[in-house]
């Protein structure tokens, strides 16, 4: 198709019957010639995989960079962020469907190299790059570049990500990452297999390689579906496998869904579902728990976990206050987990 741009795709090999495996993502997907793949952006061309999003954002902002969610990572800093377009997931409450359920050819701004994005950020005096909106993973190569080009400008740089990626790409792509929100999207095989269209168990190996094999540092997310994955049970296995597998001072924010995309016919979450998973997570040891899509009174605000006062004040994605100096609480020199440079 005249106009199309294509680079060269990583992490694949030409199957005895001459389509092309795709390992950048556990979906193996297996690509005929002139076929994409599930996430749309990764075709196969003549018999050579290429990626059709490198250099072609369909998403620029300048965002808070509360708004990932991380709150641990340089509180109060404006990153800027993009995406491109597709997905490879299949999520029935998609929130940002427009880009991640388009193919790229339809989605496609301007062309941008690693450097030109660089370069847009440092002139809006912004320190901070982040790779979301769709699922980063499947334009990992232009993601690696972005990355290299910005910590060699002294920039740092964040992957939104549902986590769904193999081992065999996941350290190319995250040797270059400063921190992570994973959006851990339930705790059930159940809820992946049906809703999602993927599985839960790559899901976890994932965020436990980033836990014991890098030094990202990142936070975990888990949208709130009433009737779906709400139920009290589940939230406590999810607390109880980031206790045993990550340790208690991981971030977990839990927020609330919205209708949305094929889910129009669900009740929003109501706050006092939102409330009861926080306050089930902070029973069970966790030290920093959070809410978001909410109007909160303190769901929003970092508290020591020592002297449990509130650190970080926070109204949306504003801060209002922080009173941590050099890591750590400004009033019991407890260590804070996190990057507050």
């Amino acid at each position: 198709m005249p106009g199309i741009l294509y680079h060269a795709a990583r992490w694949w090999q030409t199957l005895p019957d001459g389509r092309i495996h795709c390992f950048l993502c556990p979906r193996h997907c297996h690509i005929g010639d002139g076929q994409h793949g599930f996430c749309y952006i990764r075709e196969n061309v003549a018999g050579e995989l290429v990626q059709l999003g490198y250099g072609r954002p369909a998403a620029l902002a300048i965002d808070p960079i509360e708004k990932k969610p991380l709150f641990h990572f340089h509180p109060g800093s404006a990153i800027l962020s993009l995406g491109t377009a597709g997905c490879n997931l299949g999520c029935q409450f998609c929130q940002n469907f427009d880009i991640s359920k388009a193919r790229s050819v339809q989605q496609s701004s301007g062309h941008m190299s690693p450097q030109e994005i660089v370069d847009l950020a440092i002139s809006h005096g912004v320190h901070s790059l982040a790779f979301t909106y769709n699922e980063p993973t499947i334009w990992a190569e232009f993601v690696i570049d972005i990355a290299r080009a910005a910590h060699k400008a002294g920039l740092r740089t964040v992957m939104v990500s549902n986590g769904y990626i193999t081992r065999e790409a996941f350290f190319d792509v995250y040797e270059h990452i400063d921190a992570a929100n994973i959006d851990l999207k339930g705790f059930t095989e159940d809820f992946y297999a049906k809703i999602t269209l993927s599985h839960l168990a790559p899901v976890l190996d994932a965020i436990r390689w980033m836990r014991r094999e890098t030094s990202v540092w990142f936070e975990l997310t888990n949208l709130l579906i009433p009737g779906l994955n709400d139920a009290p049970e589940e939230v406590s296995e999810l607390c109880a496998w980031v206790l045993g597998e990550l340790g208690d001072d991981v971030p977990l924010h839990f927020t609330a869904f919205h209708p949305d995309f094929k889910m129009l016919d669900r009740e929003p979450t109501s706050p006092e579902i939102v409330h009861r998973a926080r306050q089930q997570a902070l029973a069970a040891g966790l030290k920093y728990v959070y809410e978001g899509n909410i109007l909160t009174r303190d769901g929003g605000n970092t508290q020591c976990p020592n002297c449990r006062k509130t650190l970080i004040r926070r109204t949306w994605h504003r801060i209002e206050e922080i009173a941590i100096e050099q890591g750590r609480c400004r009033y019991c020199d407890t260590e804070i987990a996190g990057d507050f440079d």
